[in-house]
């Protein structure tokens, strides 16, 4: 069938319910001239802030050391030029929705407030940077299988995450709407670990392997955490109004963790009040509501081994453990 033939098979009566749908749910659908922030436009502006916070690894190659300030300034125009046209755009769109934006400035237009926040976001930059270079050593010290730090800078996805959390918590602290999240849930996407971007993670932090890793937005993470694949850093339980619907807060409702600290593959900590001390281990697969004094072990009993021989190799010597109670 060509694609003229499948075009003439859809009947009138499915275009015109696809048209009803469309005018009825309202919900999945922007009418009008509300000016939505362009999701494929901030994937391109990542895009070049990553070529600015890793200059040499991606985009342009071959860079010298005499070419660094050219280069540099290049670099920076460009990116601050597109971070501005989507901050105004995230401005624009919830004031159109009438939402409070950027708490603490001054009601200037939208476009003054944008060139604002894009020197501020700029004049951080050079910090995130020492962070992010922070991040990557301790990711090769963490990982024997790492043969340099350019293979943490190119392959790793927790390297890849923590660089857009930085970049979407900087925003985020600015009370720069929307635009945060898209930059988080971008690396969500590619790398598969969920770090809401109003979470505050300290220096040298690292994710190894990294799949299914989620923080939640009033998590607080300390110096030198290491952290696996699975991890979840969530909240107990939600508050909910009169009528069963969520209240929305900004109270603390995901869990600290102290200095130091390590946590294996598949623990989960929940809780605002749940503190994670410094020097801590916090082992796989554990369920953590409550506080652990700095310094301990957190671990479920030892299982016992019962060793038996598999029904189907009765005879030739084959032996299988499992855990039991």
């Amino acid at each position: 069938m060509t694609a003229s033939e499948t075009k003439r098979a859809v009947t009138e009566d499915a275009i015109q319910q696809i048209i009803q749908s469309v005018c009825d749910e309202k919900l999945i659908c922007q009418l009008g001239e509300t000016r939505l922030p362009d999701r494929a436009k901030i994937a391109d502006l990542k895009s070049k802030l990553r070529r600015l916070l890793f200059p040499g690894f991606f985009g342009e190659r071959e860079l010298t050391q005499e070419e660094i300030p050219t280069r540099v300034r290049a670099l920076i125009e460009e990116s601050a030029e597109a971070l501005h046209t989507q901050i105004l755009a995230v401005l624009r769109y919830a004031h159109e929705l009438g939402l409070d934006v950027v708490a603490g400035e001054n009601p200037d237009d939208d476009d003054t407030l944008a060139a604002r926040l894009t020197q501020r976001f700029f004049d951080e930059l050079a910090e995130l940077r020492r962070m992010i270079a922070l991040d990557v050593q301790a990711a090769y010290d963490g990982d024997p299988a790492a043969e340099h730090t350019d293979e943490i800078v190119l392959c790793y996805p927790g390297i890849s995450a923590i660089c857009s959390h930085r970049i979407a918590h900087a925003l985020y602290r600015m009370g720069v709407p929307l635009l945060p999240r898209i930059v988080q849930e971008l690396a969500h996407s590619e790398t598969g670990i969920d770090i809401h971007p109003g979470c505050t993670i300290g220096e040298s932090f690292f994710i190894d392997h990294g799949g299914a890793v989620v923080i939640g937005e009033t998590a607080i993470i300390g110096n030198e955490v290491r952290m696996y694949q699975g991890v979840t850093l969530g909240a107990k339980s939600f508050e909910a109004d009169e009528r069963g619907r969520l209240v929305r807060s900004k109270k603390k409702r995901h869990p600290t963790i102290g200095d130091r600290v390590t946590i294996y593959a598949g623990a989960i900590i929940l809780g605002g009040d749940t503190v994670i001390g410094d020097d801590c281990v916090v082992s796989g697969s554990v369920f953590i509501t409550e506080s652990v004094p700095a310094g301990h072990i957190v671990r479920h009993p030892k299982p016992e081994l019962v060793l038996r021989q598999s029904d189907g190799d009765r005879g030739q010597g084959r032996v299988e453990t499992e855990a039991g109670g």
